[in-house]
């Protein structure tokens, strides 16, 4: 077999026991031994991400084990920037949801997030969002913001859930919840919210980009990198500026 046909045949299978795999290590080309290879370090990737699927249930199977069947879970994104607005999202996954890779969205890359944006969005059995803009952010204050902005997503929800569990926060709604220090890297309901508050955010934040160019939103979502602190020197503050925030507020 050729090695492209050998590679088509490795990434049908996922037994390490298979006879074809026992065939395939006996073959001296290296180029079938580097395919085998990659295929053993792909299936270990593929067991890992099981596995950590697996620990991430961990709040969700003890709360269905309790009754609970609704389990929201809450997050949010976009409490650093010097622009925009703090985005938070609730999401109630099926208990049969399974989305392995799934983690906090910070440790997903652009291409990633979008990706499983799109697989949470279809499995879901609801999703929503809460949205606090600049002019909130500076009344209040960045974690009042992001607690209001949370309070918006659960009401947005549409549907009552028997229980909450949220990325480090208590929140003034009538159902019972947990907070969780770094859920979003401990629990897959609130993995899949950040995930959701964050590609909502990036998208938000390319549509401003588009009203005010100069500052690269597009780019920086916001946050105050060289090309975005250097754009404010320039042109000082636009209105999605949170004017409350340093180094904004010194510009004023």
């Amino acid at each position: 077999m050729k090695i492209s046909e050998i590679e088509t045949r490795l990434a049908l299978l996922s037994n390490p026991d298979d006879p074809f795999i026992l065939e395939m290590s006996r073959d001296g080309r290296k180029g079938v031994q580097k395919a085998l290879e990659k295929w053993k370090k792909n299936l270990e990737k593929q067991k890992q991400a099981r596995e950590k699927f697996g620990r991430m249930l961990h709040y969700e199977n003890t709360l269905r084990q309790q009754g609970c069947r609704l389990i929201a879970g809450i997050d949010e994104a976009g409490r650093g920037p010097l622009a925009g607005p703090v985005i938070a999202a609730a999401v109630i996954l099926p208990e049969d949801f399974y989305l392995p890779g799934l983690n906090d969205s910070k440790q997903l890359s652009a291409k990633q997030r979008e990706a499983y944006f799109t697989g949470i969005c279809e499995k879901a059995l609801k999703i929503g969002t809460g949205i606090i803009g600049a002019a909130e952010i500076d009344a209040f204050n960045i974690y009042q913001a992001a607690k209001k902005a949370m309070v918006q997503a659960v009401a947005n929800l549409q549907l009552n859930p028997d229980h909450l569990l949220i990325d480090a926060m208590e929140l003034s709604v009538p159902y019972p919840q947990t907070a969780i220090i770094k859920g979003d890297a401990k629990s897959i309901s609130i993995a899949a919210a950040s995930v959701i508050a964050k590609v909502t955010r990036d998208r938000m934040m390319h549509k401003l980009a588009k009203t005010y160019p100069q500052y690269g939103f597009e780019r920086n979502m916001g946050y105050g990198t060289r090309e975005h602190l250097k754009a404010l020197e320039h042109f000082g503050p636009c209105p999605v500026h949170r004017k409350s925030f340093a180094p904004v507020k010194d510009l004023l």
